[in-house]
């Protein structure tokens, strides 16, 4: 990597300039967050206490299908977008993309699918970010920056993780082409959009390992296994989510009909389930999976509801139901593993996560920042475990595999060729 990639003008005119960039989207990108995350709590608390609610489901889907069809094809690849725009320039992000994610999203909880938050926090912010690009004049290298910006701001804001946030959005973009100004402005924005959501008083999730165990080679092996397993589960979710995604592209040519079939059929196996438990975010499963052992089929279940929403064309993100499965994976573990409840809980969380973003490092701190660094070896050798046995394929196809997992498969791919 050339020296030069690592140099910043420290002029005044640039300090100040990154400086108003990084107040502005942080503020920006915290608030949407804020009001996400509010409006989020409110549609959930809805459908929990109107269950008839999820027979509109469907109807939601089709809202959702001719919204993007109609009015944001552009935007319709979502985090893909972003990541496609970063590696080859070509179209500002249109600013539609925010309220379309956000009520898209709002749609999908309210009526019951199954998904996440993150990917909409990222892609409001990302977009709102992308709109600086010309008002500031910025070249092709500050735009890279501005993504970067969107992406750290988002992924902090909406989980209170800055550390991780501002590694995430460094770690996802690969970091051989990553310079100085962006590693810097990420940590920055991050935080900024931190303390933003905390200014709003909107509450985070929290998590704890109250046990560790001692350090020996007997619980590392232990963490070795259930890492190994938590890479496959987090492989599985990766490619169950793009082969529901290929299926519905195949068979309803009409988009808007993909997620209006999708949702009546989700609809009909959630009522003769019986059960809330693998609706929307999943948090009250995730929090208990902490304390008390799931069903060992709890988390195949999520992946698979999961997978479908989102493949029929639904909204939201993949990230909150990967804690669920690896927290509910986690603690169906503890049944057969020695390890403390909480602790493979936490791993799992995010272990599986890391497996299906190819981001050990940045899931590494982000488990440190939820559990506490005390734990942070065992977390360490969780994620990247679970990093080098996911697979090739992540949950962002237009995301670049760099990295010694990359080498892994080359080197393997060499032997088996040499065998041959």
């Amino acid at each position: 990597m050339e020296l030069s990639r690592f140099t910043i003008p420290f002029s005044i005119n640039t300090i100040l300039k990154w400086t108003a960039i990084c107040l502005i989207i942080g503020i920006c990108s915290g608030s949407a967050s804020a009001f996400f995350l509010v409006t989020l709590n409110w549609v959930t608390d809805y459908r929990e206490n109107h269950s008839w609610i999820i027979w509109l489901l469907p109807l939601g889907g089709l809202s959702i299908g001719l919204l993007y069809h109609y009015y944001g094809k552009s935007a319709a690849k979502g985090n893909n977008l972003i990541l496609e725009e970063y590696e080859k320039p070509q179209n500002t992000i249109p600013l539609k993309m925010a309220p379309l994610v956000l009520i898209g999203t709002l749609i999908t909880h309210l009526f019951g699918g199954s998904a996440g938050r993150e990917g909409t926090a990222v892609q409001m912010s990302s977009a709102i970010a992308d709109q600086f690009t010309s008002l500031f004049k910025l070249n092709p290298s500050e735009r890279k920056t501005i993504l970067i910006l969107g992406i750290s701001a988002g992924f902090a804001s909406i989980f209170g993780t800055p550390l991780a946030g501002a590694l995430f959005a460094l770690e996802l973009l690969y970091f051989s082409k990553i310079n100085l100004r962006s590693g810097i402005t990420s940590f920055l924005v991050a935080y900024i959009a931190y303390f933003v959501v905390e200014f709003w008083q909107v509450k985070h999730t929290h998590y704890s390992i109250p046990i560790l165990p001692d350090f020996n080679i007997q619980v590392v092996f232990w963490v070795l296994l259930s890492s190994i397993l938590f890479g496959l589960a987090a492989m599985i979710f990766s490619r169950t989510t793009h082969l529901w995604a290929r299926l519905f592209n195949k068979f309803i040519s009409y988009p808007p009909l993909r997620p209006f079939i999708g949702g009546g059929i989700l609809a009909l196996v959630f009522f003769f389930m019986g059960n809330n438990k693998y609706i929307g975010l999943g948090i009250p499963t995730i929090v208990d999976a902490f304390h008390n052992a799931n069903k060992n089929y709890d988390f195949l279940l999520k992946i698979l509801f999961t997978g479908f929403t989102l493949g029929a064309g639904f909204k939201g993100g993949e990230v909150t139901p990967l804690f669920f499965v690896g927290a509910t994976l986690g603690s169906a573990l503890s049944l057969y593993i020695p390890l403390p409840i909480a602790l493979l809980a936490g791993l799992g969380f995010v272990a599986v996560f890391s497996g299906a973003t190819h981001t050990p490092i940045a899931c590494t701190f982000m488990g440190m920042e939820l559990f506490g660094f005390e734990s942070g070896i065992y977390i360490a050798i969780a994620c990247f475990v679970a990093y080098l046995t996911s697979g090739s394929v992540g949950i962002y196809s237009s995301q670049i595999l760099k990295g010694p997992k990359v080498l892994l498969y080359q080197i393997w791919s060499r032997k088996k060729t040499m065998n041959l």
